[in-house]
């Protein structure tokens, strides 16, 4: 089922998300919900805040909705290491219409569970490492509006509460 996503600045985005204890049939089912609500939004990632659910759960497909050929379901994922520096133009389907130039890592280390509990370490570089961390960033309660300057964010604001309204 296509999930409503939530868009800035709702105050579930700005939460930090908890971690998830256990695996459950609910969750399972939100995964699947979340993966077929990231592909129809023709999105390349997606995190559970993002459709109204305060838990650490990301799912990310660098491939995006078209290939569906690297998806990934991280529980309670974290950065271990990261190194190197990379600017990418970034959009995010919480906030339409707004892309930034954001400063990120060129290489990271995520630890996180799969859907079935499993331990699960990925080394990514380029575009996926940019997804992890954009998606992980969900998750402490930063968005890609938050990442904007003041001046772009206070405009952004006014279009974003126009839509609201």
């Amino acid at each position: 089922m296509k999930l409503e996503i939530c868009t800035w600045p709702d105050d579930v985005l700005a939460a930090k998300a908890e971690p998830i204890t256990e695996v459950t049939p609910e969750l399972k089912e939100l995964i699947e919900d979340m993966i077929e609500t990231m592909y129809e939004s023709d999105g390349v990632g997606l995190a559970a805040p993002q459709v109204g659910k305060p838990i650490r759960l990301i799912c990310v497909d660098q491939t995006g909705p078209k290939i569906r050929g690297d998806l990934r379901i991280l529980i309670n994922p974290e950065i271990t290491a990261c190194d190197g520096a990379v600017d990418s133009e970034e959009g995010c389907l919480s906030c339409p219409e707004l892309n930034l130039k954001v400063k990120r890592k060129e290489r990271v280390s995520v630890k996180a569970l799969d859907q079935n509990g499993k331990e699960v370490c990925i080394d990514a570089d380029g575009f996926l490492a940019i997804v992890l961390q954009h998606e992980i960033d969900h998750l402490e309660g930063v968005t890609l509006a938050d990442r904007a300057g003041r001046l772009k964010q206070t405009l952004y604001r006014k279009k974003a509460l126009k839509w609201k309204a």
